[in-house]
C-alpha cells in the first residue's frame, strides 16, 4: 500500500472540490464489511483490502483536514498529509479491537497533519514539548474575541493547557504578528533590514574553538558514543535522531518493529541518550 493509491486521486490538475466529490461519491462500508477487509489485510496483507479501507475514509480525512484552514496552508497539502495518516492507520488497524476505523484513524490522521503544520508554518519553532503544542492546536479556538488576551484569560488558558500564563502571551503574540523580512527588498537600495544590523562573529575566536570542537563530536564523538550501544538501542537513535533524510521514525513505528510498546521504546531511547551524553562528555572537556 503506496502513497501512490492514495494521492494519485488528488493531482495537480484537479480542483479541491472535484477532489471532495470524488471521495464522497466512495460508500462508506458497513461494521461486517470494514471487519472483513481489515482481516483480509492483516492475516494476508491483502492490498486490495487496503485500498478498500482508505478510499472509503477518504472523506474523513477532508472533514479533519478542514479545521486546519487558519493556518494558511494549501488544503491539498494537507488533505495529502492527512491521507498518510490513514493509511498508517490502517497498515495498523486489527479488526479484533472492537473499534471502527474511523475512531481509530483519527488520532493517525491528526498527527501527520500536525506535523506538516510544525514543519512549514512559521511558528515552527516555538511548538516543541508536548504541552506547547497543545497550546498552539488550542489557542484559536479558545480565544472569545479578535481582541488581545487579559492576564486573566491568559492564566485561564494556562490553567487548562498546563503551560505558563507568560507563555501563552508569547504565543498569542507571534500567532498575530506579521513576519518581518530578514534581508531588505533587492529594488530598494537605501532600504535596510535585520540583516544589516548582525555582527558577524563567524571568525570570532570563541566561535572557531566551538566549531572545532563540534567538527571533532560529529566526526568521531557521536560515532564512539554509537559503539557504546546494544544493537537496539543503537537502531533506535539512528531511527529516531541520526536519519540523513531526516524523517524520523516515530515510537509507534519503532513499537512495531521490535514488538514491544510505545512506552517501551522511549525508555530505551531515553537510557541510550544519557549513555552517549556521558560518552560524549570527556570530549567536551
Amino acid at each position: 500500500m503506496g502513497n501512490a493509491m492514495t494521492l494519485s486521486t488528488l493531482s495537480i490538475g484537479d480542483s479541491i472540490e472535484r477532489y471532495i466529490q470524488r471521495v464522497n461519491a466512495v460508500p462508506m462500508l458497513s461494521p461486517q464489511e470494514e471487519h472483513d477487509l481489515a482481516t483480509r489485510h492483516q492475516e494476508s496483507g491483502d492490498v486490495e483490502a487496503a485500498r478498500q479501507l482508505v478510499m472509503s475514509h477518504l472523506r474523513v480525512v477532508v472533514s479533519i483536514a478542514r479545521g486546519y484552514s487558519g493556518y494558511g496552508l494549501p488544503q491539498a497539502d494537507l488533505i495529502q498529509e492527512g491521507n498518510i495518516g490513514l493509511m498508517k492507520a490502517v497498515k495498523r488497524f486489527e479488526a479484533t479491537r472492537g473499534v471502527r476505523l474511523y475512531s481509530f484513524a483519527v488520532h493517525w490522521i491528526k498527527a501527520e497533519i500536525h506535523e506538516y503544520i510544525l514543519r512549514n508554518w512559521r511558528l515552527v519553532r516555538i511548538a516543541t514539548t508536548k504541552a506547547q503544542r497543545k497550546l498552539f492546536f488550542n489557542l484559536r479556538s479558545m480565544k472569545t474575541s479578535f481582541a488581545a488576551l487579559t492576564h486573566k484569560q491568559a492564566q485561564e488558558i494556562a490553567d487548562d493547557l498546563g503551560v505558563k500564563p507568560e507563555e501563552v502571551l508569547e504565543m498569542e503574540t507571534r500567532m498575530t504578528g506579521q513576519d518581518i523580512a530578514l534581508v531588505a527588498d533587492d529594488s530598494d537600495d537605501d532600504g535596510y533590514a535585520p540583516i544589516d544590523w548582525l555582527a558577524d562573529s563567524h571568525n570570532e575566536p570563541t566561535a572557531a574553538m566551538a566549531r572545532i570542537a563540534t567538527d571533532r563530536l560529529q566526526s568521531s564523538g557521536i560515532s564512539e558514543a554509537l559503539d557504546g550501544l546494544d544493537e537496539r538501542s543503537r537502531r533506535i537513535i539512528e531511527a529516531r535522531w541520526l536519519t540523513d533524510d531526516g524523517e524520523s521514525l516515530t515510537l509507534h513505528d519503532l513499537a512495531a518493529e521490535f514488538k514491544v510498546s510505545a512506552e517501551r521504546i522511549r525508555q530505551i531511547e531515553t537510557k541510550a541518550l544519557q549513555k552517549m551524553k556521558q560518552a560524549l562528555l570527556p570530549a567536551t572537556v
